[in-house]
């Protein structure tokens, strides 16, 4: 079984840095930056007052009563990281790197987004500490996730629309990697997920892993007996965040829910550790499991949402994955939005659509668990953002109506010559 940290950057056979020499200084750097600052009392207190009195931790582990009845079984606990500032678990890494960057003398961060959640977070973070952000994100998802883009800039972020390859997070993340190469003595990469070459797994886990932490002090707190554990797994920023601290406890079932799409077959989901799709390779700096062809090619992938459509996986979850500490499920594209509504209409809760993959599973297993036992949800971000993807399929027609309307509206310039004369004062 895998250990909680790296093995010199790697998980048992995967992880490692497989860079041009260009990037490895930077790494290098990074890399004893982080090691510095992680054990320095002054930083650590730092960090744990922004993450007190900005972000807003501790976030609630929450009992869900209806749930728990209709899906019968185990007591149903969501831990509610929707409630973090910016909407997601995705600040808690981008506020600790982007302060660790500031303590490095960088000026500029830039930043890679899928869902948009995590350059809304560090474009948030920068923000926050005064430092100049550029956020990479594919066009396809620039166009599906607008809400997000809109709150990006707000912040003071310029976000750059990536138009070459499959126009996604894997694009994203070439484009980030290329400008880090050329710009990195005053810029910091603050890369999103658990993921990419060492030590950035290490440090995203790290930053994240205070969301299992709290789950296991406020478990303690109310003798609540923790039997599983599920979360969404895209690239695995907040499911090692909230698997780390029970990865030893084998009591307590760990379980990852992947992008199953529309169906099994190549371009149809995002599943890397399940069905048979997946190979092992080494992309983007690192070695784990992807879907690569036999030349090393990326694959196409699919899922409603758009923070769950990477190719690769985390490599701590690969190595998990395949001991079998973690086990992993791939949850279809209507399966998720059953949950959406499910938690949406039983308990008040919106799940992000990545988070909704963990509640659809959680509502497959929790009759296989005993009733005086708790299956914890780790709701990784609300779903406010998604109302582009989820409103023309809960409401089609009435969200025409709102859209036509509001192009009528544009087009006629109603209301915008008001709001520029209230942005001038």
């Amino acid at each position: 079984m895998t250990s909680t940290t790296s093995n010199n950057g790697f998980f048992d056979k995967f992880g490692g840095k497989y860079v041009a020499e260009i990037i490895r200084r930077p790494l290098d750097d990074l890399e004893a930056a982080f090691n510095k600052y992680i054990h320095d009392p002054e930083f650590l207190e730092e960090l744990r007052i922004i993450q007190r009195d900005y972000i807003g931790r501790e976030t609630p582990l929450y009992f869900a009563p209806t749930a728990t009845k209709l899906l019968g079984g185990a007591q149903i606990y969501i831990k509610l990281e929707g409630l973090a500032n910016t909407g997601a678990h995705k600040i808690n890494n981008a506020i600790g790197q982007c302060l660790l960057a500031k303590k490095m003398g960088k000026t500029r961060i830039i930043a890679e987004t899928g869902a948009g959640q995590h350059g809304l977070a560090t474009a948030a973070a920068c923000a926050k500490l005064g430092l100049e952000c550029v956020v990479y994100m594919g066009e396809v998802d620039v166009r599906r996730q607008q809400p997000n883009v809109a709150t990006m800039e707000m912040y003071g972020a310029k976000v750059v629309p990536v138009t070459s390859g499959s126009r996604t997070l894997k694009d994203a993340v070439n484009e980030a990697m290329r400008d880090w190469a050329t710009n990195f003595q005053n810029t910091h990469y603050v890369l999103g997920s658990a993921l990419g070459p060492a030590p950035f797994p290490d440090i995203v886990r790290t930053f994240q892993s205070i969301i299992g932490e709290e789950v296991k002090r406020q478990a303690a707190e109310r003798n609540i007996d923790i039997a599983a554990v599920v979360a969404c797994v895209g690239g695995g920023s907040n499911s090692i965040g909230v698997f780390t601290p029970f990865i030893e406890d084998k009591n307590v079932r760990l379980i990852g829910a992947e992008a199953g799409g529309v169906g099994p077959n190549v371009g149809e989901n995002a599943a890397r550790m399940t069905g048979n799709a997946s190979r092992e390779g080494i992309v983007q700096g690192y070695k784990s499991r992807f879907l690569i062809d036999e030349d090393g090619q990326s694959m196409p992938t699919r899922s409603i949402s758009a923070g769950l459509d990477y190719m690769g996986i985390g490599p701590q979850l690969a190595a998990l994955g395949e001991s079998g500490r973690v086990e992993f499920t791939a949850i279809l594209d209507k399966e998720a939005l059953e949950a959406v509504k499910f938690f949406a209409r039983n308990e008040g809760i919106l799940f992000a659509l990545e988070s909704a993959h963990a509640g659809a599973a959680a509502m497959k297993i929790a009759k296989e668990l005993p009733k005086d036992k708790a299956l914890v949800i780790n709701m990784s971000g609300r779903g406010d953002k998604d109302i582009f993807i989820t409103s023309p399929v809960f409401r089609p027609e009435k969200w025409k109506e709102f859209l036509k309307a509001e192009l009528v509206r544009l087009e006629n310039n109603e209301d915008i010559h008001d709001a520029e004369i209230m942005t001038r004062k």
